[in-house]
């Protein structure tokens, strides 16, 4: 049965990593939200502004990856995971194409997640590397992270931070 796998983490804690790595081993087509963000060309300077944007790529993304799923092709979303809504918003798109699902959550402290990043912007690596994240945006985003709950009823593969 086909499987849709999305990640909870909070930034820096190596969700992209992870989504390429099990696009590779399951295998699984992969759709990470900021390559469409970027390569769409949207302006994100807040993240009101990133709101907007994951919104309108959401509504090409669930439909794609429902149809990938009902064909029986497993997909990875490199996104979904890190809030109450957005996981419901990935429960959605399973239930409706009748596949099965895994939350895999990475778990990384703040210290870790900080250190992650400022190498991935001392490095710059190509197709993890969407520009420079200031400690003060993680903060801000981490502010918004909310754990999964059980009842919430997620398939659930807790790991270490993946970098």
């Amino acid at each position: 049965m086909a499987t849709l796998h999305f990640i909870c983490g909070k930034a820096g804690a190596g969700k992209t990593t992870l989504a390429r790595e099990l696009g590779r081993t399951l295998p699984a087509i992969v759709f990470c939200e900021d390559e469409w963000i970027c390569t769409l060309g949207f302006d994100v300077r807040s993240l009101d502004d990133f709101a907007k944007a994951s919104t309108k790529c959401r509504a090409l993304i669930g439909p794609l990856a429902g149809d990938l799923l009902r064909l029986g092709v497993s997909v990875v979303f490199d996104f979904g995971g890190n809030t109450v809504k957005g996981r419901q918003w990935v429960r959605n798109v399973f239930e409706a194409a009748g596949a099965d699902h895994v939350l895999h959550v990475i778990e990384a402290d703040d210290a870790k997640c900080l250190a992650n990043i400022h190498r991935r912007n001392a490095e710059e690596p190509a197709g993890i590397y969407w520009g420079h994240v200031e400690d003060e945006t993680f903060h801000g985003v981490t502010a918004h992270f909310v754990a999964p709950q059980a009842d919430e009823g997620f398939h659930v593969e807790v790991r270490e931070s993946f970098r």
